[in-house]
């Protein structure tokens, strides 16, 4: 496919529901994310959230991708404030990344995972990650796109739901 079909760029309103849309896909295929929230599109930005973006591929809605500040419950701020010596304020959170299943192959993860780095570096701000230890895929990409795993730790989602996450850092 011609390269010159991709396009990342802010998310808009407009944007949402072809968001939610392609996040049901990823979800029914690879249980991402691991509880479906009550109002995705909600979800998709959070109270916290610095920016929002999406790929385009041939025009459609293909992936998403956001930054938000850190927030209660993100492990991997901490770990990487305690192991640079730095304020935890100094993290921004990488989260809500996904690509639909019928755009994977050309480098949207990619594309997307670059443009949040490069904002959150302009706003001297350092990317971190949380990614659920099942989902290999997005370790894998992390860890090809130079990504370092800091730790891999319990979450306690819910009374009844600890998961394990590995924490990156760029």
């Amino acid at each position: 496919m011609d390269k010159t079909a991709l396009r990342v760029r802010p998310r808009t309103d407009e944007d949402v529901e072809a968001c939610v849309r392609a996040l049901a896909e990823v979800h029914h295929r690879d249980g991402y994310p691991v509880n479906w929230p009550a109002r995705p599109g909600e979800w998709l930005t959070p109270a916290a959230a610095l920016g929002n973006w999406v790929a385009d591929l041939d025009g459609q809605v293909a992936g998403h991708v956001g930054l938000s500040r850190a927030s209660e419950g993100d492990a991997a701020p901490d770990l990487w404030s305690e192991r640079n010596g730095a304020c935890r304020e100094q993290a921004a959170v990488v989260g809500r990344l996904f690509v639909a299943p019928r755009a994977r192959g050309h480098g949207l993860g990619a594309l997307l995972m670059g443009r949040v780095t490069e904002e959150a570096r302009h706003r001297g701000l350092h990317p971190v990650l949380d990614v659920v230890a099942c989902d290999t895929a997005a370790a894998a990409l992390y860890e090809r796109l130079g990504w370092t795993r800091l730790a891999t730790v319990e979450q306690r989602w819910s009374p009844s739901q600890v998961v394990t996450v590995h924490c990156y850092s760029a």
